[in-house]
This record gives C-alpha cells, structure tokens and sequence, in this order.
C-alpha cells in the first residue's frame, strides 16, 4: 500500500494520543484509521464522510 499523509485532530490529546485519523485517497475517496490500529483502513466517500462531520458537530451521535 503507497503512504499517505495522515492528519490527526489538534483536539487529540491524552498519553495515548490516540483518534481516528484522515487521509484523501486516489479518485477522491477518503481514508479513515484509528491511530492505534493503523492497518486497518475503511474507505469512504466525501459526501458520506461530510454527512458524519456534520451530525458530530450538531451532536448527533450523543
């Protein structure tokens, strides 16, 4: 798999240092990773991915 350049939240914080981390992908998808578990990778689309950044920000998931 080619590297990617990975972009972590500045909210992330803790000894851990542990998040979900983002990276763009070829053809215009998007990658996901828990930084903790960086093997394993879900893929998405940018409309999906902004439907969830807005549903968090509205505190959807709460």
């Amino acid at each position: 798999m080619p590297q990617h350049e990975w972009r972590k939240s500045s909210f992330s914080t803790g000894p851990n240092n542990d998040c979900v981390e983002v990276s763009p992908s070829p053809g215009g998808l998007i990658r996901l990773r828990e930084s903790d578990r960086p093997a394993d990778v879900i893929t998405t689309t940018p409309a999906t991915w902004a439907t969830l950044l807005r549903t968090v920000k509205a505190g959807g998931l709460g």
